[in-house]
């Protein structure tokens, strides 16, 4: 069985994109034709969807870091630098109306 399992995995990202229903037909069918006990069956399908779960949860986290190294090579800010950038102009914003009011004081007088 353990043949059987590795050439499962062989399948690579494949697992990610099957549905359990899909993992369970093949099974079913691997015993169907004797290539697997029945015994086994339910164990197989749960370890083949444990690792499709498994490389999808690598997948994401690799896309994200791709999308993430990307973003960071052509400069693209952050929340968190979008976040400072306001922060920086409400203080400016604040600043200019202090000194235009200052600036219209002594006209007034």
């Amino acid at each position: 069985m353990s043949d059987l399992f590795k050439k499962a995995i062989s399948l690579g990202w494949g697992l990610t994109i099957v549905s359990k229903e899909k993992v369970e037909k093949i099974v079913d069918d691997l015993v169907k034709r004797g290539e697997l006990a029945p015994s086994e069956s339910k164990d197989l399908v749960n370890r083949l969807v444990e690792r499709g779960e498994e490389e999808q949860s690598q997948f994401k986290t690799w896309i994200q870091e791709q999308v993430r190294r990307v973003l960071t090579d052509i400069h693209v800010p952050s929340d968190q630098d979008i976040v400072s950038l306001e922060q920086r102009i409400a203080t400016l914003e604040k600043r200019v109306a202090e000194l235009e009011a200052e600036r219209s004081e002594p006209a007034a007088e």
